[in-house]
């Protein structure tokens, strides 16, 4: 006969083992989840990672910035106003680094010379090479004439003006066809290993040449200068 004690211990025991499956499955399931999220959030964080293009469009928002600079210089110099030169100069003087010796450098180096071996765009790298160096050269005026001795001379002083309006005119079409055109194609024309490669790159250099978080720093000189110039506020651009 069996133990009355022993049959109430039987299901207990099953109830038991039933919970601890249910437990093993449930914290099982648990770990899946928690492993998905984390490799969804590091998946996540390799999306956010700045690639060449964007890299390079981003360095362009402080190109359309320093322009904004030689707007505002040229219109005080046509209304006769008053303007710090030194803030001028120091304008052209991120052009000259920044742009010119570096982000220019780098489409020059790594950019154009794929999309001729792709035997793509071949026409409009022609043209943006040839604008980058003509650039370089109504730079070298800028730097030379933005002072205030220049300035009080009629003829540096026209060609400083010149040598503003020449560079404006020619890169905000410049920038626009890089950006909607060129920029966009790269990822066409290298593979996903070696377009990952290229932004270390990139980054590598930026640091070399301007410390770290050194494309931060550029933008913070920027904003330095537009704060001289009276021209930091964005609201100031809103129309009324």
């Amino acid at each position: 006969m069996k133990d009355r004690h022993q049959d109430e211990r039987i299901p207990n025991r099953r109830v038991f083992l039933r919970s601890g499956i249910i437990f093993s499955g449930a914290a099982l399931a648990g770990a899946v989840l928690l492993r998905g999220a984390e490799n969804e959030k590091q998946s996540e964080e390799k999306e956010i990672e700045v690639g060449p293009p964007e890299d390079l469009m981003r360095e362009h928002g402080v190109l359309k910035r320093v322009l904004l600079i030689y707007s505002e210089a040229l219109r005080r110099l046509d209304a006769k106003q008053d303007f710090p030169p030194d803030a001028l100069a120091d304008a052209a003087g991120i052009i000259r680094s920044f742009v010119e010796d570096y982000h220019e450098k780098l489409e020059e180096d790594f950019l154009f010379p794929r999309f001729e071996k792709a035997n793509q765009l071949v026409d409009l790298v022609k043209v943006l090479r040839t604008q980058h160096q003509a650039g370089r050269r109504v730079t070298d005026i800028t730097l030379r004439f933005a002072n205030l001795q220049s300035l009080k001379n009629d003829s540096e002083r026209a060609q400083l003006i010149a040598s503003m309006q020449q560079f404006i005119r020619m890169y905000n079409p410049h920038e626009a066809r890089e950006d909607t055109v060129l920029f966009p194609a790269f990822r066409e024309i290298v593979s996903p290993h070696e377009f990952d490669s290229l932004g270390e790159d990139f980054e590598k250099k930026e640091d070399e040449l301007f410390g770290e978080d050194g494309f931060e720093k550029v933008v913070d000189r920027v904003a330095g200068i537009e704060k001289r110039l009276g021209i930091y506020d964005l609201t100031q651009f809103t129309p009324k």
